[in-house]
Protein backbone atom coordinates (compact mmCIF):
# COMPACT_ATOMS: atom_id res chain seq x y z
CA UNK A 1 0.00 0.00 0.00
CA UNK A 2 1.41 3.37 -0.97
CA UNK A 3 1.80 6.26 1.46
CA UNK A 4 -0.99 8.16 -0.31
CA UNK A 5 -3.43 5.27 0.17
CA UNK A 6 -2.46 4.98 3.83
CA UNK A 7 -3.15 8.67 4.44
CA UNK A 8 -6.47 8.45 2.55
CA UNK A 9 -7.56 5.48 4.67
CA UNK A 10 -6.51 7.23 7.89
CA UNK A 11 -8.43 10.35 6.87
CA UNK A 12 -11.56 8.30 6.13
CA UNK A 13 -11.36 6.58 9.53
CA UNK A 14 -11.01 9.93 11.31
CA UNK A 15 -14.00 11.37 9.44
CA UNK A 16 -16.15 8.33 10.30
CA UNK A 17 -15.09 8.52 13.93
CA UNK A 18 -15.99 12.22 14.06
CA UNK A 19 -19.41 11.55 12.54
CA UNK A 20 -20.12 8.86 15.13
CA UNK A 21 -18.89 11.12 17.90
CA UNK A 22 -21.14 13.95 16.74
CA UNK A 23 -24.10 11.60 16.58
CA UNK A 24 -23.42 10.39 20.11
CA UNK A 25 -22.65 13.73 21.76
CA UNK A 26 -24.80 16.33 19.99
CA UNK A 27 -27.88 15.24 21.92
CA UNK A 28 -30.28 17.31 19.76
CA UNK A 29 -33.26 15.31 18.54
CA UNK A 30 -36.42 16.11 16.67
CA UNK A 31 -39.21 13.55 16.90
CA UNK A 32 -38.21 11.96 13.61
CA UNK A 33 -34.54 11.88 14.65
CA UNK A 34 -35.52 10.26 17.95
CA UNK A 35 -37.41 7.53 16.09
CA UNK A 36 -34.52 6.98 13.66
CA UNK A 37 -32.06 6.80 16.56
CA UNK A 38 -34.26 4.25 18.34
CA UNK A 39 -34.42 2.09 15.21
CA UNK A 40 -30.60 1.96 15.22
CA UNK A 41 -30.01 1.46 18.94
CA UNK A 42 -33.06 -0.15 20.59
CA UNK A 43 -32.03 -3.70 21.65
CA UNK A 44 -35.52 -5.13 21.08
CA UNK A 45 -35.74 -3.78 17.54
CA UNK A 46 -32.18 -4.82 16.75
CA UNK A 47 -33.05 -8.34 17.91
CA UNK A 48 -36.03 -8.35 15.55
CA UNK A 49 -33.73 -7.47 12.65
CA UNK A 50 -31.29 -10.18 13.76
CA UNK A 51 -34.18 -12.68 13.76
CA UNK A 52 -34.85 -11.70 10.15
CA UNK A 53 -31.19 -12.29 9.26
CA UNK A 54 -31.36 -15.64 11.06
CA UNK A 55 -34.45 -16.56 9.02
CA UNK A 56 -32.53 -15.73 5.83
CA UNK A 57 -29.67 -17.98 6.93
CA UNK A 58 -32.19 -20.74 7.76
CA UNK A 59 -33.72 -20.43 4.28
CA UNK A 60 -30.31 -20.90 2.68
CA UNK A 61 -29.62 -23.85 4.98
CA UNK A 62 -32.85 -25.55 3.82
CA UNK A 63 -31.99 -24.83 0.20
CA UNK A 64 -28.63 -26.53 0.74
CA UNK A 65 -30.37 -29.84 1.48
CA UNK A 66 -31.22 -30.14 -2.22
CA UNK A 67 -27.64 -29.59 -3.37
CA UNK A 68 -25.13 -32.44 -3.75
CA UNK A 69 -23.72 -33.63 -0.43
CA UNK A 70 -20.01 -34.50 -0.80
CA UNK A 71 -17.87 -35.98 1.98
CA UNK A 72 -14.30 -37.13 2.17
CA UNK A 73 -12.98 -39.67 4.66
CA UNK A 74 -9.77 -41.33 5.77
CA UNK A 75 -9.90 -44.38 8.03
CA UNK A 76 -6.88 -46.18 9.51
CA UNK A 77 -7.22 -49.34 11.60
CA UNK A 78 -4.65 -51.11 13.75
CA UNK A 79 -5.86 -54.62 14.56
CA UNK A 80 -4.26 -55.33 17.91
CA UNK A 81 -5.81 -58.76 17.46
CA UNK A 82 -6.62 -59.82 13.91
CA UNK A 83 -10.24 -61.06 13.71
CA UNK A 84 -10.63 -64.85 13.80
CA UNK A 85 -12.93 -66.72 11.44
CA UNK A 86 -14.12 -70.32 11.78
CA UNK A 87 -13.75 -72.48 8.68
CA UNK A 88 -15.40 -75.88 8.28
CA UNK A 89 -12.94 -78.62 9.31
CA UNK A 90 -13.89 -80.72 6.29
CA UNK A 91 -11.94 -78.35 4.05
CA UNK A 92 -8.77 -79.43 5.74
CA UNK A 93 -9.75 -83.12 6.03
CA UNK A 94 -11.30 -82.88 9.46
CA UNK A 95 -14.52 -84.54 10.64
CA UNK A 96 -17.89 -83.18 9.54
CA UNK A 97 -19.30 -80.50 11.79
CA UNK A 98 -15.92 -79.41 13.09
CA UNK A 99 -14.41 -75.94 12.70
CA UNK A 100 -10.89 -74.63 12.50
CA UNK A 101 -10.13 -71.05 13.75
CA UNK A 102 -8.22 -69.07 11.16
CA UNK A 103 -7.03 -65.42 11.21
CA UNK A 104 -7.41 -63.51 7.95
CA UNK A 105 -6.10 -60.07 7.02
CA UNK A 106 -3.23 -57.82 7.96
CA UNK A 107 -2.47 -55.87 11.10
CA UNK A 108 -2.97 -52.45 9.45
CA UNK A 109 -5.82 -51.39 7.19
CA UNK A 110 -6.35 -47.97 5.55
CA UNK A 111 -9.25 -46.65 3.52
CA UNK A 112 -9.45 -43.22 1.87
CA UNK A 113 -12.14 -41.96 -0.42
CA UNK A 114 -14.90 -39.54 -1.31
CA UNK A 115 -18.67 -40.08 -1.31
CA UNK A 116 -21.53 -38.03 -2.72
CA UNK A 117 -25.32 -38.11 -2.54
CA UNK A 118 -28.03 -36.20 -4.36
CA UNK A 119 -31.65 -35.85 -3.35
CA UNK A 120 -33.72 -36.42 -6.48
CA UNK A 121 -37.28 -36.18 -5.17
CA UNK A 122 -38.65 -35.47 -1.70
CA UNK A 123 -41.98 -33.82 -0.93
CA UNK A 124 -40.65 -32.74 2.47
CA UNK A 125 -37.83 -30.85 0.76
CA UNK A 126 -40.20 -29.16 -1.69
CA UNK A 127 -42.44 -27.93 1.10
CA UNK A 128 -39.45 -27.04 3.27
CA UNK A 129 -38.38 -24.59 0.55
CA UNK A 130 -41.87 -23.09 0.41
CA UNK A 131 -42.07 -22.99 4.19
CA UNK A 132 -38.74 -21.18 4.46
CA UNK A 133 -40.10 -18.41 2.21
CA UNK A 134 -43.20 -18.09 4.38
CA UNK A 135 -40.99 -18.02 7.47
CA UNK A 136 -38.94 -15.23 5.90
CA UNK A 137 -42.15 -13.27 5.37
CA UNK A 138 -43.15 -13.87 8.98
CA UNK A 139 -39.80 -12.53 10.19
CA UNK A 140 -40.08 -9.49 7.92
CA UNK A 141 -43.56 -8.68 9.22
CA UNK A 142 -42.29 -9.14 12.78
CA UNK A 143 -39.65 -6.46 12.10
CA UNK A 144 -42.39 -4.15 10.80
CA UNK A 145 -44.51 -4.79 13.89
CA UNK A 146 -41.59 -4.05 16.20
CA UNK A 147 -40.93 -0.87 14.24
CA UNK A 148 -44.55 0.22 14.66
CA UNK A 149 -44.49 -0.52 18.40
CA UNK A 150 -41.19 1.28 18.93
CA UNK A 151 -42.29 4.31 16.90
CA UNK A 152 -45.46 4.62 19.00
CA UNK A 153 -43.55 4.28 22.28
CA UNK A 154 -40.94 6.89 21.32
CA UNK A 155 -43.55 9.32 19.97
CA UNK A 156 -45.67 9.08 23.12
CA UNK A 157 -42.68 9.62 25.40
CA UNK A 158 -41.43 12.49 23.20
CA UNK A 159 -44.79 14.30 23.25
CA UNK A 160 -45.16 13.79 26.98
CA UNK A 161 -41.72 15.31 27.52
CA UNK A 162 -42.46 18.32 25.29
CA UNK A 163 -45.87 18.92 26.90
CA UNK A 164 -44.46 18.63 30.43
CA UNK A 165 -41.62 21.00 29.59
CA UNK A 166 -44.11 23.52 28.18
CA UNK A 167 -46.18 23.22 31.34
CA UNK A 168 -43.10 23.87 33.46
CA UNK A 169 -42.55 27.14 31.59
CA UNK A 170 -46.10 28.22 32.41
CA UNK A 171 -45.69 27.19 36.05
CA UNK A 172 -42.41 29.10 36.25
CA UNK A 173 -44.18 32.22 34.99
CA UNK A 174 -46.82 31.72 37.67
CA UNK A 175 -44.11 31.34 40.33
CA UNK A 176 -42.47 34.59 39.27
CA UNK A 177 -45.79 36.43 39.22
CA UNK A 178 -47.01 35.15 42.60
CA UNK A 179 -43.62 35.82 44.16
CA UNK A 180 -43.90 39.48 43.20
CA UNK A 181 -47.41 39.63 44.68
CA UNK A 182 -46.24 37.87 47.82
CA UNK A 183 -43.29 40.26 48.26
CA UNK A 184 -45.60 43.24 47.74
CA UNK A 185 -48.00 41.85 50.36
CA UNK A 186 -45.19 41.49 52.88
CA UNK A 187 -44.06 45.03 52.21
CA UNK A 188 -47.64 46.26 52.62
CA UNK A 189 -47.98 44.39 55.90
CA UNK A 190 -44.92 46.13 57.28
CA UNK A 191 -46.53 49.44 56.40
CA UNK A 192 -49.81 48.41 58.01
CA UNK A 193 -51.68 48.38 54.70
CA UNK A 194 -52.13 44.60 54.37
CA UNK A 195 -53.33 42.18 57.04
CA UNK A 196 -51.10 39.28 58.06
CA UNK A 197 -53.74 36.73 57.04
CA UNK A 198 -53.63 38.10 53.50
CA UNK A 199 -49.83 37.81 53.47
CA UNK A 200 -50.10 34.19 54.56
CA UNK A 201 -52.64 33.46 51.86
CA UNK A 202 -50.28 34.96 49.29
CA UNK A 203 -47.47 32.81 50.69
CA UNK A 204 -49.64 29.69 50.37
CA UNK A 205 -50.45 30.68 46.80
CA UNK A 206 -46.77 31.15 45.99
CA UNK A 207 -45.79 27.87 47.68
CA UNK A 208 -48.47 25.99 45.72
CA UNK A 209 -47.03 27.15 42.42
CA UNK A 210 -43.50 26.28 43.57
CA UNK A 211 -44.63 22.77 44.57
CA UNK A 212 -46.44 22.26 41.27
CA UNK A 213 -43.37 23.43 39.36
CA UNK A 214 -40.99 21.20 41.32
CA UNK A 215 -43.31 18.21 40.89
CA UNK A 216 -43.42 18.81 37.15
CA UNK A 217 -39.61 19.10 37.03
CA UNK A 218 -39.24 15.73 38.81
CA UNK A 219 -41.80 14.22 36.48
CA UNK A 220 -39.83 15.57 33.51
CA UNK A 221 -36.71 13.75 34.71
CA UNK A 222 -38.63 10.46 34.83
CA UNK A 223 -40.11 11.07 31.37
CA UNK A 224 -36.64 11.84 30.00
CA UNK A 225 -35.29 8.58 31.44
CA UNK A 226 -38.20 6.68 29.89
CA UNK A 227 -37.59 8.30 26.50
CA UNK A 228 -33.87 7.49 26.62
CA UNK A 229 -34.72 3.89 27.46
CA UNK A 230 -37.13 3.64 24.53
CA UNK A 231 -34.51 5.14 22.21
CA UNK A 232 -31.64 2.98 23.48
CA UNK A 233 -29.89 6.22 24.45
CA UNK A 234 -27.26 6.38 27.19
CA UNK A 235 -29.14 7.31 30.36
CA UNK A 236 -26.28 9.55 31.57
CA UNK A 237 -25.81 11.53 28.34
CA UNK A 238 -27.63 14.88 27.99
CA UNK A 239 -30.47 15.13 25.51
CA UNK A 240 -32.26 18.10 23.99
CA UNK A 241 -35.58 17.75 22.19
CA UNK A 242 -35.86 20.35 19.46
CA UNK A 243 -39.52 19.94 18.45
CA UNK A 244 -42.07 22.15 20.16
CA UNK A 245 -45.82 21.75 20.40
CA UNK A 246 -47.16 21.75 16.88
CA UNK A 247 -49.07 24.81 15.81
CA UNK A 248 -51.70 22.65 14.11
CA UNK A 249 -52.88 21.03 17.36
CA UNK A 250 -55.80 23.45 17.25
CA UNK A 251 -56.86 22.11 13.86
CA UNK A 252 -59.14 19.08 13.86
CA UNK A 253 -58.18 16.27 11.49
CA UNK A 254 -60.99 14.10 10.19
CA UNK A 255 -59.87 10.48 10.67
CA UNK A 256 -61.44 7.71 8.60
CA UNK A 257 -63.20 5.28 10.99
CA UNK A 258 -63.25 2.54 8.32
CA UNK A 259 -59.66 2.51 7.12
CA UNK A 260 -58.01 -0.47 5.45
CA UNK A 261 -56.73 -2.98 8.02
CA UNK A 262 -54.48 -4.93 5.65
CA UNK A 263 -51.54 -2.60 6.41
CA UNK A 264 -51.58 -3.56 10.09
CA UNK A 265 -48.52 -5.72 10.96
CA UNK A 266 -50.50 -7.98 13.32
CA UNK A 267 -53.08 -8.68 10.60
CA UNK A 268 -50.33 -9.38 8.06
CA UNK A 269 -48.64 -11.64 10.60
CA UNK A 270 -51.82 -13.66 11.12
CA UNK A 271 -52.24 -13.97 7.35
CA UNK A 272 -48.67 -15.23 6.98
CA UNK A 273 -49.23 -17.73 9.80
CA UNK A 274 -52.34 -18.94 7.97
CA UNK A 275 -50.29 -19.52 4.83
CA UNK A 276 -47.70 -21.40 6.88
CA UNK A 277 -50.32 -23.68 8.49
CA UNK A 278 -52.09 -24.37 5.18
CA UNK A 279 -48.73 -25.27 3.70
CA UNK A 280 -48.10 -27.68 6.58
CA UNK A 281 -51.35 -29.51 5.79
CA UNK A 282 -50.24 -29.92 2.15
CA UNK A 283 -46.79 -31.08 3.26
CA UNK A 284 -48.25 -33.85 5.38
CA UNK A 285 -50.59 -34.97 2.59
CA UNK A 286 -47.71 -35.13 0.13
CA UNK A 287 -45.73 -37.11 2.68
CA UNK A 288 -47.19 -40.32 1.29
CA UNK A 289 -45.11 -39.79 -1.85
CA UNK A 290 -41.86 -41.80 -2.09
CA UNK A 291 -38.44 -40.26 -1.58
CA UNK A 292 -35.69 -40.91 -4.11
CA UNK A 293 -31.98 -40.23 -3.61
CA UNK A 294 -28.84 -41.22 -5.52
CA UNK A 295 -25.44 -41.85 -4.03
CA UNK A 296 -21.94 -42.92 -4.99
CA UNK A 297 -18.50 -43.41 -3.48
CA UNK A 298 -14.96 -43.96 -4.69
CA UNK A 299 -12.35 -45.33 -2.28
CA UNK A 300 -8.87 -46.77 -2.06
CA UNK A 301 -8.04 -49.52 0.40
CA UNK A 302 -4.64 -50.79 1.50
CA UNK A 303 -3.64 -53.56 3.91
CA UNK A 304 -0.18 -53.81 5.46
CA UNK A 305 1.56 -55.85 8.08
CA UNK A 306 3.68 -52.78 8.85
CA UNK A 307 2.54 -49.21 9.41
CA UNK A 308 3.67 -47.79 6.06
CA UNK A 309 0.94 -46.67 3.65
CA UNK A 310 2.99 -44.30 1.50
CA UNK A 311 5.00 -46.88 -0.41
CA UNK A 312 3.41 -48.68 -3.35
CA UNK A 313 4.30 -51.84 -5.24
CA UNK A 314 1.77 -53.24 -7.66
CA UNK A 315 3.57 -56.62 -7.65
CA UNK A 316 3.09 -57.03 -3.90
CA UNK A 317 -0.58 -57.37 -2.84
CA UNK A 318 0.29 -56.15 0.69
CA UNK A 319 1.89 -53.03 -0.76
CA UNK A 320 -0.81 -51.99 -3.19
CA UNK A 321 -3.87 -49.68 -3.10
CA UNK A 322 -7.11 -51.39 -4.13
CA UNK A 323 -9.96 -49.39 -5.68
CA UNK A 324 -13.53 -49.53 -4.43
CA UNK A 325 -16.27 -47.76 -6.43
CA UNK A 326 -20.02 -47.86 -6.01
CA UNK A 327 -23.09 -46.03 -7.23
CA UNK A 328 -26.69 -46.58 -6.26
CA UNK A 329 -30.08 -45.15 -5.54
CA UNK A 330 -32.49 -45.42 -2.64
CA UNK A 331 -36.26 -45.33 -2.98
CA UNK A 332 -38.21 -45.03 0.29
CA UNK A 333 -41.93 -45.79 0.16
CA UNK A 334 -44.29 -45.25 3.07
CA UNK A 335 -46.47 -48.39 3.07
CA UNK A 336 -48.10 -48.31 6.50
CA UNK A 337 -47.28 -46.12 9.52
CA UNK A 338 -50.11 -47.02 11.86
CA UNK A 339 -52.21 -44.04 10.65
CA UNK A 340 -49.71 -41.65 12.27
CA UNK A 341 -49.55 -39.32 9.28
CA UNK A 342 -53.34 -39.37 8.93
CA UNK A 343 -53.79 -38.03 12.44
CA UNK A 344 -50.97 -35.55 11.99
CA UNK A 345 -52.92 -34.18 9.03
CA UNK A 346 -56.03 -33.90 11.19
CA UNK A 347 -54.06 -31.95 13.83
CA UNK A 348 -52.59 -29.66 11.16
CA UNK A 349 -56.08 -28.99 9.75
CA UNK A 350 -57.38 -28.10 13.21
CA UNK A 351 -54.44 -25.74 13.80
CA UNK A 352 -55.20 -24.08 10.44
CA UNK A 353 -58.89 -23.68 11.33
CA UNK A 354 -58.02 -22.21 14.72
CA UNK A 355 -55.70 -19.67 13.13
CA UNK A 356 -58.42 -18.84 10.61
CA UNK A 357 -60.72 -18.04 13.54
CA UNK A 358 -57.95 -15.96 15.11
CA UNK A 359 -57.53 -14.10 11.83
CA UNK A 360 -61.21 -13.29 11.83
CA UNK A 361 -60.96 -12.13 15.45
CA UNK A 362 -57.99 -9.91 14.62
CA UNK A 363 -59.95 -8.44 11.73
CA UNK A 364 -62.91 -7.61 13.99
CA UNK A 365 -60.62 -6.23 16.73
CA UNK A 366 -58.74 -4.14 14.17
CA UNK A 367 -61.93 -2.64 12.75
CA UNK A 368 -63.15 -1.90 16.29
CA UNK A 369 -59.77 -0.41 17.25
CA UNK A 370 -59.72 1.89 14.22
CA UNK A 371 -63.28 3.03 14.92
CA UNK A 372 -62.59 3.49 18.64
CA UNK A 373 -59.33 5.39 18.12
CA UNK A 374 -60.99 7.74 15.61
CA UNK A 375 -63.83 8.39 18.06
CA UNK A 376 -61.35 8.86 20.92
CA UNK A 377 -59.43 11.39 18.85
CA UNK A 378 -62.60 13.35 18.10
CA UNK A 379 -63.63 13.28 21.77
CA UNK A 380 -60.10 14.23 22.85
CA UNK A 381 -60.09 17.17 20.44
CA UNK A 382 -63.44 18.44 21.74
CA UNK A 383 -62.18 18.08 25.32
CA UNK A 384 -58.93 19.82 24.37
CA UNK A 385 -60.70 22.85 22.88
CA UNK A 386 -62.97 23.10 25.92
CA UNK A 387 -60.08 22.78 28.35
CA UNK A 388 -58.14 25.43 26.44
CA UNK A 389 -61.07 27.81 26.79
CA UNK A 390 -61.33 26.95 30.48
CA UNK A 391 -57.63 27.57 31.01
CA UNK A 392 -57.75 30.93 29.23
CA UNK A 393 -60.88 31.86 31.20
CA UNK A 394 -59.40 30.71 34.53
CA UNK A 395 -56.21 32.67 33.81
CA UNK A 396 -58.25 35.78 33.07
CA UNK A 397 -60.30 35.34 36.27
CA UNK A 398 -57.10 34.96 38.26
CA UNK A 399 -55.55 38.09 36.73
CA UNK A 400 -58.71 40.10 37.46
CA UNK A 401 -58.85 38.81 41.03
CA UNK A 402 -55.18 39.63 41.49
CA UNK A 403 -55.60 43.15 40.15
CA UNK A 404 -58.69 43.75 42.31
CA UNK A 405 -56.77 42.58 45.35
CA UNK A 406 -53.80 44.80 44.54
CA UNK A 407 -56.19 47.74 44.05
CA UNK A 408 -57.74 47.06 47.46
CA UNK A 409 -61.23 46.19 46.13
CA UNK A 410 -60.85 42.41 46.27
CA UNK A 411 -60.09 39.77 48.90
CA UNK A 412 -57.21 37.35 49.19
CA UNK A 413 -59.75 34.50 49.44
CA UNK A 414 -61.01 35.40 46.00
CA UNK A 415 -57.43 35.33 44.69
CA UNK A 416 -56.73 31.94 46.30
CA UNK A 417 -59.91 30.44 44.85
CA UNK A 418 -59.08 31.81 41.40
CA UNK A 419 -55.56 30.43 41.71
CA UNK A 420 -56.85 26.93 42.56
CA UNK A 421 -59.20 27.03 39.60
CA UNK A 422 -56.40 28.17 37.29
CA UNK A 423 -54.04 25.38 38.41
CA UNK A 424 -56.78 22.81 37.88
CA UNK A 425 -57.59 24.26 34.44
CA UNK A 426 -53.90 24.15 33.43
CA UNK A 427 -53.53 20.53 34.54
CA UNK A 428 -56.68 19.59 32.64
CA UNK A 429 -55.52 21.47 29.54
CA UNK A 430 -52.17 19.73 29.29
CA UNK A 431 -53.77 16.40 30.10
CA UNK A 432 -56.30 16.87 27.30
CA UNK A 433 -53.54 17.95 24.90
CA UNK A 434 -51.57 14.79 25.63
CA UNK A 435 -54.70 12.63 25.33
CA UNK A 436 -55.45 14.13 21.92
CA UNK A 437 -51.95 13.55 20.57
CA UNK A 438 -51.86 10.01 21.95
CA UNK A 439 -55.27 9.27 20.42
CA UNK A 440 -53.91 10.28 17.02
CA UNK A 441 -50.83 8.07 17.46
CA UNK A 442 -53.09 5.17 18.44
CA UNK A 443 -55.13 5.72 15.27
CA UNK A 444 -52.03 5.80 13.09
CA UNK A 445 -50.84 2.60 14.74
CA UNK A 446 -54.30 1.01 14.29
CA UNK A 447 -54.25 1.59 10.53
CA UNK A 448 -50.60 0.46 10.20
CA UNK A 449 -49.29 3.91 9.35
CA UNK A 450 -46.39 4.05 11.83
CA UNK A 451 -44.11 1.53 10.13
CA UNK A 452 -43.66 3.10 6.71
Amino acid sequence: MTQLKKYALLFALIVCANIRAQEATSGNFSLQQSIEYALKHSPNYLNAELDYESAEAKRKEVRGLGLPQVNGSVDIKDYLEIPTSLLPGQIFGGPAGSFIPVKFGTKYNATAGVSASQLIFSSDYIFALKGSKVFMNLSKISVTRNKSELTAQVAKAYYLYVITKDRIKLLEANVVRTKVTYENAKAGNKQGLVELIDVERQEVEYNNFVLERDKAVRSLANIEAMLKFQMGYNINDPINLTDSLSQDVNQFEDLNPKADITRRPDYQLAQAQQSFLDLDVKRLKWGYMPTLAAYGSYQFNKQRNEFDFFSNNNNDPTNKWFKIAIIGATLNINIFDGFQRHYKIQQAKIASLKNSNNLRMIQMNSEAEILTSSINYKSAYINFTNQKKNMDLASHVYEVAQKKYEAGVGSSIEVTLAQTQMITAQVNYYGSLYDMMIAKIDYQKAIGDLAK
